[in-house]
């Protein structure tokens, strides 16, 4: 689904670069050679991004004794 209509940036594309390390949906659209026009679609792409973060497994404790 389309979530940037002024730059054609799809959820998938803000997904993948969510788990790719992206932390902003500037560094995304930035990622796809693009930036944010009317910006009406950030709020969600952050969501989005925010939702992909969570998803991660949590980092492995390393206990040295």
């Amino acid at each position: 689904m389309i979530l940037c209509v002024c730059n054609a940036i799809t959820e998938r594309e803000v997904r993948d670069l969510a788990r790719a390390g992206a932390r902003t949906p500037e560094e995304a659209y930035a990622a796809l050679g693009h930036e944010p026009q009317c910006g009406s679609c950030l709020c969600y792409a952050d969501r989005l991004m925010a939702e992909e973060r969570s998803r991660r497994p949590a980092p492995k404790l390393r206990i040295v004794a």
